[in-house]
Protein backbone atom coordinates (compact mmCIF):
# COMPACT_ATOMS: atom_id res chain seq x y z
CA UNK A 1 0.00 0.00 0.00
CA UNK A 2 2.87 2.28 0.98
CA UNK A 3 4.41 1.86 -2.40
CA UNK A 4 1.20 2.58 -4.30
CA UNK A 5 0.44 5.98 -2.52
CA UNK A 6 4.31 6.63 -2.89
CA UNK A 7 3.88 5.86 -6.53
CA UNK A 8 0.80 8.37 -6.65
CA UNK A 9 2.62 10.75 -5.29
CA UNK A 10 5.31 11.14 -7.83
CA UNK A 11 5.22 13.36 -11.24
CA UNK A 12 3.44 11.83 -13.90
CA UNK A 13 6.47 12.05 -16.36
CA UNK A 14 8.22 9.75 -13.28
CA UNK A 15 5.25 6.74 -13.46
CA UNK A 16 5.59 5.98 -16.67
CA UNK A 17 7.27 3.06 -18.35
CA UNK A 18 11.31 2.91 -18.78
CA UNK A 19 10.75 1.83 -22.51
CA UNK A 20 9.11 4.77 -23.26
CA UNK A 21 12.15 6.56 -22.90
CA UNK A 22 11.06 10.06 -21.73
CA UNK A 23 13.29 12.86 -22.49
CA UNK A 24 15.41 13.85 -19.70
CA UNK A 25 14.62 17.45 -20.18
CA UNK A 26 11.22 16.93 -19.26
CA UNK A 27 11.67 15.63 -15.82
CA UNK A 28 12.02 18.60 -13.01
CA UNK A 29 11.30 21.47 -15.74
CA UNK A 30 8.24 22.00 -17.18
CA UNK A 31 7.10 22.23 -13.70
CA UNK A 32 9.15 25.12 -13.24
CA UNK A 33 7.48 26.84 -16.84
CA UNK A 34 4.25 28.31 -15.58
CA UNK A 35 5.93 31.11 -13.32
CA UNK A 36 3.39 34.73 -15.00
CA UNK A 37 6.11 37.26 -14.39
CA UNK A 38 5.00 41.22 -15.26
CA UNK A 39 7.68 43.44 -17.32
CA UNK A 40 8.21 47.07 -17.78
CA UNK A 41 6.58 48.32 -21.04
CA UNK A 42 10.42 49.69 -21.40
CA UNK A 43 12.15 46.27 -21.04
CA UNK A 44 14.30 45.63 -23.88
CA UNK A 45 17.42 43.57 -23.48
CA UNK A 46 20.52 43.94 -25.85
CA UNK A 47 20.47 41.74 -29.26
CA UNK A 48 22.67 38.98 -29.15
CA UNK A 49 24.65 40.00 -32.51
CA UNK A 50 27.94 38.34 -31.94
CA UNK A 51 25.63 34.92 -31.89
CA UNK A 52 23.98 35.31 -35.35
CA UNK A 53 25.12 33.81 -38.92
CA UNK A 54 28.53 34.11 -40.19
CA UNK A 55 29.57 34.20 -43.45
CA UNK A 56 32.67 32.24 -44.74
CA UNK A 57 35.48 32.88 -47.12
CA UNK A 58 33.22 31.78 -49.98
CA UNK A 59 30.56 34.20 -48.46
CA UNK A 60 27.96 31.30 -47.70
CA UNK A 61 25.53 32.14 -45.08
CA UNK A 62 26.27 28.85 -42.03
CA UNK A 63 25.12 28.51 -38.49
CA UNK A 64 27.79 29.63 -36.02
CA UNK A 65 29.55 26.20 -34.36
CA UNK A 66 29.45 26.05 -30.75
CA UNK A 67 30.15 23.49 -28.81
CA UNK A 68 28.09 21.30 -26.65
CA UNK A 69 29.55 21.40 -22.91
CA UNK A 70 32.65 21.96 -24.95
CA UNK A 71 34.35 19.44 -27.08
CA UNK A 72 32.22 16.64 -25.84
CA UNK A 73 32.87 14.18 -28.40
CA UNK A 74 36.74 13.66 -27.42
CA UNK A 75 36.72 15.48 -24.24
CA UNK A 76 34.99 14.65 -20.57
CA UNK A 77 32.14 17.49 -20.66
CA UNK A 78 32.18 21.03 -19.30
CA UNK A 79 35.83 20.83 -18.22
CA UNK A 80 38.26 23.05 -19.03
CA UNK A 81 40.11 20.93 -21.70
CA UNK A 82 37.11 20.01 -23.42
CA UNK A 83 36.31 23.92 -24.19
CA UNK A 84 40.34 24.33 -25.04
CA UNK A 85 39.70 21.36 -27.01
CA UNK A 86 36.65 23.26 -28.81
CA UNK A 87 38.62 26.28 -29.39
CA UNK A 88 41.18 24.71 -30.74
CA UNK A 89 39.04 22.57 -33.68
CA UNK A 90 37.53 26.31 -34.75
CA UNK A 91 34.40 26.50 -32.87
CA UNK A 92 32.90 30.20 -32.57
CA UNK A 93 31.29 29.53 -28.96
CA UNK A 94 31.14 27.59 -25.90
CA UNK A 95 27.94 26.39 -24.12
CA UNK A 96 28.36 25.21 -20.72
CA UNK A 97 25.68 24.88 -17.59
CA UNK A 98 25.60 26.28 -14.28
CA UNK A 99 25.19 25.21 -10.45
CA UNK A 100 25.35 26.18 -7.12
CA UNK A 101 27.57 24.98 -4.27
CA UNK A 102 26.87 24.66 -0.33
CA UNK A 103 29.35 27.45 -0.19
CA UNK A 104 27.90 29.75 -3.47
CA UNK A 105 30.58 28.84 -5.93
CA UNK A 106 29.36 28.55 -9.25
CA UNK A 107 30.83 25.28 -10.81
CA UNK A 108 30.09 24.17 -14.48
CA UNK A 109 28.77 20.73 -14.46
CA UNK A 110 25.31 19.83 -16.25
CA UNK A 111 24.37 17.03 -13.97
CA UNK A 112 23.06 18.26 -10.15
CA UNK A 113 24.90 15.73 -8.89
CA UNK A 114 28.75 14.35 -9.22
CA UNK A 115 27.67 10.47 -10.32
CA UNK A 116 27.44 10.17 -13.93
CA UNK A 117 30.49 12.51 -14.72
CA UNK A 118 32.70 11.94 -11.27
CA UNK A 119 31.20 8.38 -9.48
CA UNK A 120 30.41 9.96 -6.46
CA UNK A 121 26.85 10.40 -5.14
CA UNK A 122 26.71 13.69 -3.84
CA UNK A 123 24.27 16.65 -5.25
CA UNK A 124 26.58 19.22 -5.42
CA UNK A 125 24.55 21.97 -3.29
CA UNK A 126 25.40 19.89 -0.66
CA UNK A 127 28.97 20.45 -1.18
CA UNK A 128 31.20 23.35 -0.63
CA UNK A 129 33.98 23.90 -3.23
CA UNK A 130 36.79 22.58 -1.19
CA UNK A 131 35.01 19.29 -0.79
CA UNK A 132 34.36 18.95 -5.07
CA UNK A 133 37.81 20.77 -6.24
CA UNK A 134 39.79 17.43 -6.00
CA UNK A 135 36.97 15.24 -7.47
CA UNK A 136 38.23 13.69 -11.06
CA UNK A 137 36.08 13.56 -14.01
CA UNK A 138 35.67 9.07 -14.36
CA UNK A 139 35.99 9.67 -18.48
CA UNK A 140 40.32 9.99 -19.16
CA UNK A 141 42.26 12.15 -18.62
CA UNK A 142 39.96 12.64 -15.25
CA UNK A 143 39.74 15.99 -15.56
CA UNK A 144 38.90 18.53 -12.26
CA UNK A 145 35.45 20.26 -11.96
CA UNK A 146 36.49 23.84 -13.04
CA UNK A 147 34.29 27.29 -11.47
CA UNK A 148 32.76 29.43 -14.04
CA UNK A 149 35.93 31.92 -13.00
CA UNK A 150 38.06 29.57 -14.11
CA UNK A 151 36.43 29.21 -17.63
CA UNK A 152 36.13 33.17 -17.77
CA UNK A 153 40.00 33.58 -16.81
CA UNK A 154 40.13 30.98 -19.84
CA UNK A 155 38.31 33.02 -21.91
CA UNK A 156 40.11 36.62 -20.80
CA UNK A 157 43.51 35.35 -22.55
CA UNK A 158 44.89 37.28 -25.46
CA UNK A 159 43.84 35.87 -28.68
CA UNK A 160 40.52 34.41 -27.76
CA UNK A 161 38.60 37.69 -27.39
CA UNK A 162 36.05 36.40 -30.60
CA UNK A 163 34.68 33.24 -28.52
CA UNK A 164 31.75 33.94 -27.13
CA UNK A 165 29.67 32.03 -24.01
CA UNK A 166 25.97 30.50 -23.70
CA UNK A 167 25.10 29.83 -20.32
CA UNK A 168 22.83 27.07 -19.53
CA UNK A 169 21.22 28.51 -15.80
CA UNK A 170 19.91 25.21 -14.93
CA UNK A 171 16.22 25.16 -13.36
CA UNK A 172 17.52 22.93 -10.81
CA UNK A 173 18.85 26.14 -8.62
CA UNK A 174 17.63 28.83 -6.81
CA UNK A 175 16.85 31.32 -9.34
CA UNK A 176 17.52 34.25 -6.95
CA UNK A 177 21.14 32.90 -5.89
CA UNK A 178 22.43 31.82 -9.55
CA UNK A 179 21.50 34.78 -11.07
CA UNK A 180 23.12 37.08 -8.83
CA UNK A 181 26.49 34.71 -8.28
CA UNK A 182 26.33 34.83 -12.34
CA UNK A 183 26.67 38.76 -12.14
CA UNK A 184 29.24 38.67 -8.99
CA UNK A 185 31.10 36.69 -10.62
CA UNK A 186 31.59 38.29 -13.83
CA UNK A 187 32.17 41.21 -11.98
CA UNK A 188 34.74 39.79 -10.40
CA UNK A 189 36.50 38.54 -14.16
CA UNK A 190 38.34 41.23 -15.82
CA UNK A 191 37.32 40.66 -19.36
CA UNK A 192 39.91 41.73 -22.23
CA UNK A 193 39.57 46.11 -22.83
CA UNK A 194 38.50 44.80 -26.43
CA UNK A 195 35.97 43.22 -25.83
CA UNK A 196 33.54 43.48 -22.56
CA UNK A 197 31.42 40.08 -21.28
CA UNK A 198 28.37 42.05 -22.47
CA UNK A 199 29.51 40.86 -26.01
CA UNK A 200 30.48 37.66 -25.24
CA UNK A 201 28.18 36.49 -22.51
CA UNK A 202 24.16 34.89 -23.19
CA UNK A 203 22.39 34.17 -19.91
CA UNK A 204 20.35 30.93 -21.61
CA UNK A 205 16.83 30.66 -19.52
CA UNK A 206 14.44 28.36 -19.76
CA UNK A 207 11.70 29.91 -17.80
CA UNK A 208 9.99 33.40 -17.98
CA UNK A 209 10.79 33.88 -14.37
CA UNK A 210 14.10 34.38 -15.01
CA UNK A 211 13.69 37.64 -17.23
CA UNK A 212 13.26 40.21 -14.20
CA UNK A 213 16.39 38.67 -12.22
CA UNK A 214 18.52 39.32 -15.42
CA UNK A 215 17.01 42.59 -16.03
CA UNK A 216 17.84 42.90 -11.98
CA UNK A 217 21.41 41.01 -11.47
CA UNK A 218 22.93 41.30 -15.36
CA UNK A 219 21.68 44.25 -17.18
CA UNK A 220 23.26 44.74 -20.14
CA UNK A 221 23.51 41.20 -20.85
CA UNK A 222 21.38 39.74 -23.96
CA UNK A 223 19.20 36.81 -23.13
CA UNK A 224 18.14 33.95 -25.10
CA UNK A 225 15.24 30.81 -24.05
CA UNK A 226 16.56 27.28 -23.72
CA UNK A 227 13.63 25.65 -25.02
CA UNK A 228 11.92 22.12 -26.04
CA UNK A 229 8.81 23.77 -26.93
CA UNK A 230 7.94 26.62 -29.55
CA UNK A 231 4.19 27.34 -28.47
CA UNK A 232 5.88 27.74 -24.52
CA UNK A 233 9.05 30.11 -26.72
CA UNK A 234 6.65 31.89 -28.68
CA UNK A 235 5.61 33.85 -24.99
CA UNK A 236 9.28 35.39 -25.31
CA UNK A 237 8.16 37.62 -28.52
CA UNK A 238 6.82 39.69 -26.10
CA UNK A 239 10.55 40.89 -25.24
CA UNK A 240 12.63 42.58 -27.57
CA UNK A 241 15.72 40.92 -28.34
CA UNK A 242 15.57 37.66 -26.67
CA UNK A 243 17.03 34.88 -28.67
CA UNK A 244 16.04 31.34 -28.66
CA UNK A 245 18.35 27.97 -28.39
CA UNK A 246 15.54 25.34 -29.39
CA UNK A 247 15.51 21.50 -29.16
CA UNK A 248 16.62 20.49 -32.64
CA UNK A 249 13.60 17.97 -32.97
CA UNK A 250 10.75 20.53 -32.40
CA UNK A 251 12.01 23.06 -35.12
CA UNK A 252 11.71 19.36 -37.60
CA UNK A 253 8.36 18.58 -36.18
CA UNK A 254 4.55 20.14 -36.64
CA UNK A 255 4.72 24.10 -35.79
CA UNK A 256 8.99 24.30 -36.02
CA UNK A 257 8.71 25.66 -39.84
CA UNK A 258 5.89 28.44 -38.57
CA UNK A 259 8.19 29.03 -35.67
CA UNK A 260 11.34 29.79 -37.84
CA UNK A 261 9.38 31.79 -39.86
CA UNK A 262 7.50 34.00 -37.03
CA UNK A 263 11.31 34.35 -35.30
CA UNK A 264 12.54 35.89 -38.41
CA UNK A 265 9.79 38.11 -38.66
CA UNK A 266 10.57 39.17 -35.11
CA UNK A 267 14.33 39.71 -36.15
CA UNK A 268 15.08 37.08 -33.65
CA UNK A 269 17.99 34.59 -33.50
CA UNK A 270 17.24 30.71 -33.83
CA UNK A 271 20.27 28.28 -31.95
CA UNK A 272 19.62 24.45 -32.54
CA UNK A 273 20.61 22.16 -29.43
CA UNK A 274 22.16 19.02 -29.85
CA UNK A 275 22.70 18.61 -33.91
CA UNK A 276 25.39 15.61 -34.32
CA UNK A 277 24.07 13.83 -37.43
CA UNK A 278 25.21 14.73 -40.91
CA UNK A 279 21.81 14.98 -42.17
CA UNK A 280 20.75 17.16 -39.30
CA UNK A 281 23.17 19.34 -39.75
CA UNK A 282 22.59 20.02 -43.11
CA UNK A 283 19.00 21.01 -42.04
CA UNK A 284 20.19 23.88 -39.94
CA UNK A 285 22.25 24.76 -42.88
CA UNK A 286 20.00 24.87 -45.51
CA UNK A 287 17.43 26.73 -42.73
CA UNK A 288 19.89 29.57 -42.54
CA UNK A 289 19.73 29.23 -38.88
CA UNK A 290 22.21 31.18 -36.60
CA UNK A 291 24.13 28.52 -34.52
CA UNK A 292 24.24 25.03 -33.97
CA UNK A 293 25.33 23.44 -30.99
CA UNK A 294 26.80 19.99 -31.22
CA UNK A 295 29.40 17.79 -29.59
CA UNK A 296 31.63 17.31 -31.80
CA UNK A 297 32.40 21.22 -33.47
CA UNK A 298 35.27 19.46 -35.64
CA UNK A 299 32.91 17.60 -37.80
CA UNK A 300 30.25 20.33 -37.94
CA UNK A 301 32.64 22.51 -39.28
CA UNK A 302 33.97 19.74 -42.00
CA UNK A 303 30.01 19.34 -42.61
CA UNK A 304 30.31 23.27 -43.49
CA UNK A 305 33.16 23.09 -45.36
CA UNK A 306 31.57 20.07 -47.80
CA UNK A 307 28.38 21.43 -47.94
CA UNK A 308 26.80 22.35 -51.71
CA UNK A 309 24.36 24.73 -51.67
CA UNK A 310 23.59 24.19 -55.04
CA UNK A 311 22.67 20.76 -54.88
CA UNK A 312 19.13 19.95 -53.93
CA UNK A 313 17.31 19.33 -50.75
CA UNK A 314 16.43 15.47 -50.64
CA UNK A 315 12.47 14.42 -50.34
CA UNK A 316 13.40 12.94 -46.74
CA UNK A 317 16.30 14.94 -45.56
CA UNK A 318 16.14 12.96 -42.17
CA UNK A 319 16.57 9.21 -42.04
CA UNK A 320 13.70 7.56 -40.70
CA UNK A 321 15.00 6.37 -37.71
CA UNK A 322 15.81 10.18 -37.05
CA UNK A 323 12.14 10.92 -38.16
CA UNK A 324 10.82 8.04 -35.49
CA UNK A 325 13.34 10.01 -32.75
CA UNK A 326 11.60 13.53 -33.38
CA UNK A 327 8.35 12.40 -33.49
CA UNK A 328 8.34 10.34 -30.04
CA UNK A 329 9.77 13.27 -28.42
CA UNK A 330 7.39 15.85 -30.30
CA UNK A 331 4.79 13.61 -28.66
CA UNK A 332 5.86 13.69 -25.33
CA UNK A 333 6.32 17.59 -25.32
CA UNK A 334 2.76 17.66 -26.42
CA UNK A 335 2.13 15.41 -23.65
CA UNK A 336 3.93 16.98 -20.79
CA UNK A 337 3.34 20.79 -21.50
CA UNK A 338 -0.93 19.81 -22.00
CA UNK A 339 -0.62 18.27 -18.76
CA UNK A 340 1.21 20.87 -17.07
CA UNK A 341 -0.47 23.96 -18.73
CA UNK A 342 -3.92 22.77 -17.39
CA UNK A 343 -2.78 22.41 -14.20
CA UNK A 344 -1.38 25.86 -13.87
CA UNK A 345 -4.23 27.22 -15.16
CA UNK A 346 -5.80 29.87 -14.11
CA UNK A 347 -2.34 30.60 -12.14
CA UNK A 348 -0.79 30.69 -14.78
CA UNK A 349 -1.46 33.86 -17.31
CA UNK A 350 -1.95 32.46 -20.84
CA UNK A 351 -0.16 35.67 -21.91
CA UNK A 352 2.54 34.38 -19.36
CA UNK A 353 4.86 37.52 -19.61
CA UNK A 354 2.64 40.63 -19.06
CA UNK A 355 3.96 44.06 -20.09
CA UNK A 356 2.53 47.51 -17.82
CA UNK A 357 3.65 51.24 -18.19
CA UNK A 358 6.99 52.02 -16.45
CA UNK A 359 6.09 54.07 -13.23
Amino acid sequence: MATTQQAERQPLLRRVPAALAVPPMLINTVEQLYSPVTMSEDTVFPSPTFTQHRYDARKRRLPQCIAHRGYKAKFPENTIAAHRGAVEAGAHGLETDLHITKDDVLVISHDNTLKRCFGRPEKIIDCTWDQIKDARTIQEPHEPMPRLKDLLEYLAQPGLEEIWLLLDIKLDNDADDIMRLIGCTLSEVSAPASKAWTERVVMGIWAAKYLPLAQKYLPGYPIMHIGFSTSYARHFFAIPNVGFNMLIPTLIAPGGRRFLRDAREHHRQVLAWTVNSDDRMEWCIRRELDGVLTDDPKHFLEVCEKFDEEKAEPMMPISLRGYFEIFRIWVWIMIAMLFFGKRFQPVASRELITRKAAA
